[in-house]
């Protein structure tokens, strides 16, 4: 019996598990996280990391703005290559026909609207002290003179800044500012441009990576938004480039009645500069009346005028019908969308306000109302 109680205690101290070969203590009591010192840290973290993140962000901010730039151009020009591809052409072929075109207008445009610009711009200066003096033929403008001297101060500005030749150096602070503006800009737009050759060719594998992470229950339904919302864009791309080429040829005639020189040179650059909104138009209106104070005071005064009224008309009855057809976007919604773009992003803010805004109409037709009246 005393062996069989031996091989009981042997194999009961066999089968206990082997103890920690280190003892570690006991946890502790957890952190009290309504403590207002735990509290006070967490918030502190948090507003310091919120702070790293804006500077990071401010610090590539002018990225993100090219990044949005050419991600607009790409999902513009988009509609463009959808058109081709429906005549059995491979996405590679249909980018680069819209390509070419887009760099074919580029290049059009500096050799053939540039030289005039410059030669008008420099022909304006030269003639610059003698429309001054025009203008104090004119009765109430003498008086004026002869009380605040207004006139003889801009003349003496102009003659001292024209007079030995570097307008044009002292305007952007040197010559090596010049170097410096010709080699940023150039720089910026083959920036947008490789950017946006890389979107618009993968613009579906984009998309459809997007859409991979979205639930597989509403994937088709987020797909067919997203869709929606990339063809909204491009209508309002295809509206923006109606709506300048109107404004392009009525500058064009108006250039032809009033004997301008160089019509289709001004009309380009109308067209141009009417595919930037809200700003577009001033900076048109400013170069047409510029290139007609060229001429006369007069065909200065009623460039500027017609193209003014022009402006009006566009703006409150050509712009709001082509915008809610093609965007399904209230007119009052287009201008005021337009302005809050632009006074939070400057021109960036202005080119996507109206096409953000028609995203946001669709999302509420098709998610917010339904599920609203559902409830």
């Amino acid at each position: 019996m005393a062996i069989k109680e031996r091989i009981k205690k042997v194999t009961k101290r066999a089968a206990k598990p082997a103890q920690s070969p280190a003892d570690y203590g006991v946890a502790g009591v957890p952190i009290n996280r309504s403590h207002p010192y735990y509290f006070g840290f967490v918030a502190t973290l948090g507003a310091l990391t919120a702070i790293v993140l804006m500077r990071a962000l401010a610090s590539v901010s002018q990225i993100f703005i090219l990044i949005l730039i050419a991600l607009f151009l790409a999902m513009g020009l988009n509609p463009a290559v959808e058109a081709l591809r429906r005549r059995n052409m491979s996405r590679v072929t249909a980018v680069t026909i819209i390509f070419t075109s887009v760099i074919a207008f580029v290049v059009f445009f500096a050799l053939v609207v540039a030289p005039p610009v410059i030669s008008q711009g420099t022909q304006l200066i030269n003639k610059a002290p003698t429309l001054l003096a025009d203008l104090t033929n004119n009765a109430t403008i003498n008086q004026l003179n002869d009380q605040y001297g207004i006139i003889d101060t801009l003349q003496s500005k102009l003659t001292s800044v024209t007079s030995d030749g570097t307008l044009l150096i002292s305007a952007f602070g040197g010559v090596i500012g010049v170097g410096k503006s010709v080699l940023s800009g150039f720089f910026t737009f083959l920036t947008i441009l490789v950017l946006t050759l890389y979107f618009i060719t993968s613009l579906p594998q984009a998309v459809n990576l997007g859409l991979s992470l979205v639930p597989a229950s509403r994937r088709a339904r987020v797909g067919h938004l997203t869709n929606a919302i990339i063809a909204r864009v491009g209508s309002f791309v295809g509206s923006q480039i109606v709506i300048a080429a109107m404004a392009s040829v009525f500058v064009f005639v108006l250039s032809l009645v009033l004997g301008l020189p160089s019509p289709i040179a001004i009309g380009m650059i109308v067209f141009v500069c009417g595919l930037i909104p809200l700003v577009g138009h001033f900076l048109g209106s400013g170069i047409v009346t510029i290139i007609a104070l060229t001429q006369s005071i007069a065909i200065g005064v009623i460039a500027f005028v017609a193209y003014v009224v022009y402006v009006q008309i566009e703006n409150y009855v050509v712009t709001p019908r082509i915008m809610k057809r093609t965007l399904a976007v209230p007119g009052a919604v287009t201008i005021i969308s337009a302005l809050i773009g632009s006074s939070l992003l400057g021109l960036v803010g202005g080119l996507l306000a109206v096409p953000v805004a028609a995203s946001i109409i669709l999302i509420l037709d098709e998610v917010v109302i339904p599920r609203a009246n559902n409830s």
